[in-house]
């Protein structure tokens, strides 16, 4: 069990608390280690099969664009929709219309967009801790330092987990609920879009509020926002305030500025835009907030599958790496008690993952592309062979 010890800190809304245990014994260690292989051997299978999809992901997407580059026509008049091209990847630009405002009554705020969002915040206390961990007289403890500090939150701080409650206690629910509104019907020109592409209409900006009024007597506007509460300047903790965000901008001009200009690629039905299959089998429904060209649309699209191409290759070589580490953690423990052979035996397996997450994640990225791509397989697989290589080379006996 651990004991803890408590030490205030004058003048400031922190204290340290202190908790010791038992050294854990040369079996307790090992039990843990043997627990870290079997979470270690899953993560290194998994990395298998990130690695290999996400080449198959990759070339599919490749060959999904370079289709639709190639068969995307542009369409000049988005307000008579031609029977001619129903089935055919189009590209179109225009500004967004919706039919109806969204509007929350609770506020007065009624607004031509494709989604209004309510965001509310509490004034509450927040906790943090900073830890250490020592050995003391033959015991492991860990010392915590727990500050407290009142900020404006978006999501319910739960007090009761605060080391220290008493004198940081919050509500334990908002008086106003944040939502998002999106509207049921949003055209391009006289094409509906699909909820796929209204989906990725994201970019929210936060709405003015020094035309409005407040809507009750016990709400004050300041700084763009809707305070419940006495002293917007000094709050209390419990206090609410709401601001309004929104994204995509249509219909006619208003206090906001124009409607906003949108890029559409996506299969024309009737007068309807929706997803696109390919050959490849992925679907292209595309949509960016500004005017762009056919050609660089998927310029972009190509640069977006790239990066991601790259971060998951990156995540599962590390995934890989950490996953050895922990299969092989247990020779550290067999040699802990000696210090000088313990850390190098931490450094032999930690370049000793190194360099078999390296082999290993090149030798998966190659069999995912001999399918698609042998002569490209071939290189990596050289590479991957590269380090086994110098190694044999480095171990061949001299001859005098």
């Amino acid at each position: 069990m651990a004991r803890p010890q408590l030490a205030e800190d004058m003048g400031t809304d922190e204290h340290v608390r202190v908790t010791s245990q038992k050294k854990p014994g040369f079996l307790d260690r090992l039990g843990a280690t043997t627990a870290g292989m079997l979470v270690g051997l899953a993560a290194f299978l998994l990395s298998f099969y990130l690695l290999f999809t996400n080449e198959g992901r990759y070339v599919r997407t490749q060959k999904s664009l370079d289709e639709g580059l190639s068969l995307v026509v542009h369409l000049n008049d988005i307000y008579s929709p031609t029977p001619l091209n129903d089935g055919k990847l189009v590209h179109l630009i225009g500004p967004l219309m919706t039919t109806q405002p969204l509007y929350d009554p609770n506020y007065g705020i009624s607004l031509h967009v494709v989604k209004l969002q309510r965001r509310a915040e509490m004034y509450q206390w927040v906790e943090y801790g900073d830890s250490r961990d020592y050995e003391e007289n033959g015991e492991k403890k860990t010392e915590t330092r727990y500050s407290y500090n009142t900020e404006w939150k978006s999501e319910v701080v739960n007090s009761r987990s605060f080391d220290r409650e008493i004198g940081h206690k919050n509500p334990s629910s908002m008086a106003v609920e944040s939502f998002t509104v999106v509207a049921p019907v949003v055209n391009l020109g006289n094409f509906y879009l699909s909820k796929g592409l209204i989906e990725k209409i994201q970019s929210f900006k936060k709405m003015p509020l020094s035309k409005f009024e407040a809507p009750h007597a016990d709400i004050t506007v300041l700084d763009d926002y809707f305070y419940h509460s006495r002293n917007p300047r000094s709050p209390e903790v419990g206090d609410v305030r709401v601001s309004f965000h929104y994204a995509g901008l249509s219909g006619q001009w208003s206090f906001l500025g124009p409607p906003y200009t949108v890029t559409v690629v996506a299969r024309q039905q009737a007068n309807a835009l929706a997803a696109y299959p390919t050959r490849a089998g992925n679907h292209l429904e595309i949509l960016y907030e500004e005017q762009l060209s056919a050609t660089e649309v998927f310029e972009r699209e190509h640069a977006a599958n790239s990066t991601l191409t790259w971060a998951l290759r990156i995540a599962g070589w590390l995934l890989m790496f950490v996953g050895l580490k922990l299969m092989v953690r247990i020779l550290h423990t067999l040699v802990d008690w000696l210090p000088i052979v313990r850390d190098l035996v931490s450094l032999g397996l930690t370049v000793f993952a190194l360099c078999v997450a390296t082999s290993l994640s090149l030798l998966t990225v190659a069999v995912g592309w001999v399918f698609y791509r042998p002569l490209l397989a071939l290189l990596l697989t050289l590479l991957a062979l590269l380090p086994m290589l110098m190694a044999k080379v480095r171990d061949r006996p001299k001859t005098l």
